[in-house]
């Protein structure tokens, strides 16, 4: 088998390069568009000489609105990225490495500019691209040191990164219990040279971005890789040979990644003067191709770094490579492409016709303001009054004139008022599109406008749909970039580190890590507002009590651990970081030692609950017993009234059969007979 030469390889590099190179000037005519619409220049819509020059800035304010959204879910979390053992013994690793990445390594490798820049470019421009790599840098500090003794002075320059710039030496004399001796006294003057590796992430301007035209991923692309300019001077820096660096011609510049660059910085720069030779610009290529180099009909990674143009003679390295260190970040998918929707591609047309619009309106208003006068010539003596008037300046009409058929004013109908009908149906309109609304922002829709509860919660809901969708989207991409700097960390520190974290020292040594674990990107709880997320922790946490007041700490549902998770997210909900100095996580020794301790110790809500069972049950057979005894009270009761019933019968049939024993008696001794009233005591 032959290995490919570097001339077949710098020949094949080469046509691939230029494939890229027009598959990026392509997309610079969108994005160039783009910026100028974001920007407000609109040259595709020029303004009518002496007419309004209004520009309507509907992808700025769109993108504007929903960017603090997407930063504020993924970057308003202290753990921005978690990482997920793979392997059995992966657990401690991956809890160490999340701590690490997150408070240490991101924030210094200048993370949190790179992920916003990114997005700011994925909602304007399609796509936003993020590399990262490790770079090496050495500081310099010189200091001077008084009245040294021989072991300090050995102690401070034995160590082999120290030079001595300047040295001298006094003798003093001191008394001692033998007397007086002379002892050495070191002034010295010291350079100290520190290299320290960082690992860095930024986002890379897309006109210098290069990736293959038939690809749709970076994955798949058979090169990625980014051209660009770079100073003599830093070329050599970065260990290059000087004599080599200095033979490449001048960077005579790339009029598609030109333009694109200068309407990205709005045209800052004018014509470059002439420049010393160390600061003179070359084209720089930093390029990872897939390349069947050795031959054996698999296709291998390699980096390629040229300068100067992109021939054999230009080729600086050349090594085989582990990875493409780049991230595609987008925030709307399109199916089988890799380039992503925009927010301008909805916004475009919308800005183009309220701009016509607008400027159309306040024409039309200038004219009212501003009516046309109507001169008889010959009629004003002073026509200078009609043509620049002045306030109180009188209007001298000839004599014998009829001032009224002298002047007039033109009659312009007022058709303003029918295009803001119009302006109101295009925002409307650009919601529809976009989904991005009032609560897009974070802002409730009810803060701005009386509505109903109902119709709140819908708008809210949907501009918060919209946007999830575009954290969620944005953060699949992410993923990319977490792996490769975990990958590059494992990489290329090659000693344990001691960082300060949450107040104390700790020792990280990424080098037994696993490089492939998984990494997982939070999205925090929701992109609405925050309003909104409070209260889901809020119903969250009202449960997990619920469930540790029923069933105890022990339970099945909520474990300790659950419910710190749920304090933690309270605090990110509410805009602040760091829960830690808020909130302290009990160690797992601390809390199983509180649970033995309350295991030994009367359970108090137990115990409340068993004297509400037995006070339940006190009051069911006082209550029986009541019942009872109430049965028994209207059973006598019952009987009594029965017998007083009886008895009173039994009186009346006495008293009756008594009179009537009197009645007989009277009609027999032919006596008148007696009535009810003759006879005394007995009731009738």
């Amino acid at each position: 088998m032959a290995a490919m030469t570097d001339e077949r390889l710098c020949a094949l590099v080469s046509q691939l390069v230029k494939d890229c190179e027009n598959y990026r000037d392509e997309l610079a005519i969108d994005r160039i568009r783009a910026m100028e619409y974001y920007d407000g220049t609109m040259k595709d819509v020029p303004a009518d000489a002496n007419r309004s020059k209004v520009v309507s800035r509907d992808v700025r304010a769109a993108v504007k609105k929903v960017l603090p959204s997407l930063i504020r879910t993924i970057l308003g979390n202290d753990k921005v990225v978690e990482y997920a053992p793979v392997n059995e013994g992966d657990e401690a690793a991956a809890e160490q490495a999340t701590d690490y990445i997150n408070y240490v390594v991101f924030p210094e490798s200048d993370g949190y500019d790179a992920v916003q820049d990114a997005a700011h470019d994925a909602l304007k421009l399609r796509n936003g691209v993020i590399r990262w790599w490790y770079e090496k840098q050495t500081s310099v500090a010189v200091s001077t040191h008084t009245g040294l003794d021989e072991a300090a002075l050995v102690q401070l320059i034995g160590d082999d990164e120290v030079e001595v710039v300047e040295q001298s030496r006094t003798t003093e004399k001191i008394e001692t219990p033998q007397g007086m001796v002379e002892q050495p006294s070191y002034s010295v003057k010291i350079r100290r040279r520190l290299e320290r590796g960082t690992p860095r992430l930024a986002a890379v301007p897309l006109e210098e971005f290069l990736i293959h035209p038939e690809a749709i991923s970076i994955a798949d692309s058979p090169i990625a890789g980014i051209a660009t300019r770079m100073r003599r001077s830093d070329l050599i820096a970065t260990g290059y040979d000087r004599d080599l660096i200095e033979g490449l011609p001048a960077s005579t510049g790339d009029s598609g990644r030109d333009d694109e660059e200068f309407t990205r910085r709005r045209g800052v720069f004018e014509a470059k003067d002439a420049v010393p030779k160390a600061l003179e610009e070359v084209d720089y290529y930093e390029l990872y191709v897939k390349v069947d180099a050795d031959d054996d009909g698999i296709a291998e990674l390699r980096r390629l770094v040229l300068a100067g143009g992109t021939g054999e003679e230009h080729l600086l390295s050349n090594e085989e490579w582990d990875e493409v260190p780049f991230a595609d970040l987008i925030i709307e998918r399109r199916p089988h492409q890799r380039e992503g929707g925009s927010v301008t591609d909805d916004m475009a047309e919308i800005q183009r016709v309220k701009t016509v619009l607008m400027r159309q309106t306040l024409d039309n208003l200038y004219w009212q303001n501003n009516q046309q006068p109507i001169v008889q010539e010959g009629a004003i003596a002073n026509p200078e009054s009609v043509l620049n008037p002045k306030f109180a300046q009188p209007i001298r009409v000839s004599q014998g004139i009829d001032a009224r058929a002298a002047l007039g004013y033109t009659m312009v109908p007022f058709v303003a008022k029918e295009s803001f009908a119009m302006l109101s149906y295009l925002d409307q309109e650009a919601t529809d599109r976009t989904g991005i609304s009032d609560a897009s922002s974070g802002l409730a829709p009810d803060a701005l406008t009386n509505m109903t509860a109902r119709a709140t919660a819908l708008i809210e809901q949907a501009g918060i749909g919209q946007t999830e969708l575009m954290v969620r989207t944005f953060a699949q991409g992410l993923r990319r970039v977490f792996k490769g700097l975990l990958r590059l960390v494992i990489k290329h520190q090659d000693r344990p580190r001691a960082v300060r974290l949450r107040g104390q020292w700790v020792t990280f040594d990424p080098r037994h890590w696993n490089a492939e674990m998984d990494a997982t990107v939070n999205t925090g709880l929701g992109a609405g507002t925050r309003e909104r997320d409070m209260m889901m922790i809020q119903m969250i946490q009202q449960l997990q009590e619920k469930l540790l007041m029923t069933l105890g700490p022990d339970n099945p549902y909520v474990s300790p651990d659950n419910l710190y998770n749920g304090i933690a997210k309270s605090v990110e909900a509410a805009g602040l970081k760091s829960p830690d100095l808020y909130f302290t996580k009990p160690t797992p020794e601390e809390i199983q030692h509180r649970m033995q301790a309350s295991a030994n110790q009367p359970n108090h809500e137990m115990r409340k609950l068993e004297m509400r069972a037995q006070a339940d049950a006190e009051k069911a057979r006082l209550s029986a017993e009541n019942d009872r005894r109430r049965l028994e009270i209207e059973r006598e009761l019952k009987l009594a009234e029965i017998q007083q019933k009886g008895a009173l019968k039994r009186y009346q049939i006495d008293a009756e059969l008594h009179l009537k024993r009197q009645q007989n008696a009277a009609e027999i001794v032919g006596s008148e007979p007696l009535t009810t009233a003759h006879i005394g005591g007995i009731p009738g």
